[in-house]
């Protein structure tokens, strides 16, 4: 087993839980132990249960098994009920643990659309998936409390010791599909091709079974996952193979997942790529979203869906990126649809987070609705996005960042100029909106290199 000597780092949540490279802190057997011991501790606080009952999950990384049990071992260690749904998309877990009122909690191994070498702990809650700031503060301030650090300087053998197994649940898959299946009429679907592009990830076999059964001629792309090749070229970030097959296949549409399978991104019977500003759009064709007069989307939501929406007559709120933002404002607005560009796509009255193939089934829904099977939308505002890696994420409200930021966005005038750091990856990412292609490619572009050369050299 992986180990370290070093325990008294500080562990931090990002925008989704904690991600990171799995052979690095703080994945190593040790420190996710300790992160297995807060999370119960931090569960059987929450909810007064003095053994908090919580499912686990994880996609097909192959460093996933070995997180797996030493996240186990310390949920065990601190006297949880812990059982294992093994591989099964993300939103397959909060799903079950929203449906199955003996769970108090769950928890994801994945990072998501990351490559293969990183991994991440995702923690979720029973009564509302997503956790709040204060339970995501709490279990920061318990994974890295003092009297726990003192708890784990115990030799590492007799930490690995526990008094109770994990229990297995091999059923957890079957669950899921027919949990999300008895939402939607059967086989309303009959007479359709649609291809999946499961990322090599965890949606593959849940997805097949599902689309079939709702009456599809599936066809199946990235759906053979050896524990390095997820997300590798493929699934949502990578959509180009799935619309070629679309187009050369005559398909009526199709569906590129993320790894985990939270993110989704679409294909029109055209071979047009549609991504979540353009499903959110579409599912208000749906008789059950026409009437709502909000709509959540991210700072980074192309200002087309804003103008749209508005069109409408309906009000178009902005979030923080991440889809925990989103679900917090969707709650506070009492709204049923949410989410981002790049597929995280929220739908309230089902679960208050993204679940891609159930949102690819809600779409095909609003399509049978409206008949616009080429998925035509709204004219979009040209953005560009360039992505600069870095080592250390320095403030950017101070200078001389904050004046680099602030003369670029003069320069595009009424176009938007977004910079931030990614929640998930060692990343800053410039993204630029204008009315014509070119500006808000020069712009971005320029930004960046701007950016890099003060980020490399300031101190």
């Amino acid at each position: 087993m992986k180990q370290t000597t070093t325990t008294d780092r500080t562990i931090l949540f990002g925008t989704d839980g904690i991600r990171g490279h799995a052979d690095h802190f703080p994945f190593d057997d040790y420190t996710v132990m300790r992160i297995g011991y807060a999370i119960a501790l931090w569960a059987r606080e929450k909810y007064a249960a003095e053994q908090p009952k919580l499912l686990i999950g994880m996609d097909t990384r192959i460093s996933g098994p070995r997180i797996k049990q030493a996240l186990a071992d310390g949920l065990l260690k601190a006297g949880a009920v812990v059982v294992d749904g093994g591989v099964i998309p993300t939103p397959a877990v909060c799903n079950l643990i929203t449906a199955d009122k003996s769970f108090h909690a769950g928890v994801v191994i994945s990072a998501s659309h990351n490559p293969y070498f990183d991994n991440g702990i995702k923690v979720f809650d029973a009564q509302r998936c997503k956790l709040s700031k204060e339970d995501e503060e709490r279990l920061v301030a318990v994974v890295n409390s003092g009297p726990l650090s003192h708890l784990f300087k115990a030799p590492f053998e007799e930490l690995s010791k526990s008094g109770a197994d994990i229990i297995e649940w091999p059923e957890a898959f079957s669950q899921y599909i027919n949990n999300v299946l008895s939402h939607f009429p059967t086989p309303f679907l009959h007479g359709k091709k649609i291809i999946i592009d499961a990322a090599n990830g965890a949606t593959g076999i849940c997805a097949e079974i599902m689309f079939k059964t709702l009456g599809a001629t599936v066809v199946m792309l990235n759906n053979y996952p050896d524990g390095i090749n997820i997300n590798a070229g493929c699934g949502a970030l990578h959509p180009e193979g799935l619309q070629a097959a679309v187009s050369a296949q005559g398909a009526d549409a199709g569906f590129a997942f993320d790894g985990d399978g939270d993110r989704i991104v679409a294909v029109s019977c055209d071979g047009s790529i549609k991504d979540g500003d353009d499903i959110l759009f579409l599912l208000l064709s749906l008789p059950r979203y026409q009437p709502m007069d909000t709509l959540v989307g991210t700072v980074v939501s192309n200002q087309g869906l804003e103008v749209a929406i508005e069109q409408q007559g309906k009000r178009f709120v902005r979030t923080a990126v991440g889809d925990k933002y989103i679900a917090v404002a969707m709650e506070e607005a009492n709204v049923l649809l949410g989410g981002e560009n790049s597929g995280h796509v929220i739908l309230r009255d089902y679960l208050l987070t993204g679940d891609g193939i159930f949102v690819a089934i809600t779409l095909l829904q609003a399509l049978t609705v409206s008949g616009n099977w080429e998925m035509r939308t709204f004219p979009k505002f040209p953005q560009t996005l360039v992505n600069i890696p870095v080592v250390q994420k320095k403030d950017l409200a101070q200078e001389p960042f904050a004046s680099i930021i602030a003369a670029y966005q003069e320069r595009l005038g009424s176009g938007r100029l977004l910079v931030r750091y990614s929640g998930t990856e060692s990343l800053l990412r410039v993204m630029a909106e204008a009315t014509t292609a070119d500006c808000a490619q020069s712009v971005a572009q320029a930004v960046a290199l701007a950016l890099q050369e003060v980020l490399g050299s300031h101190s």
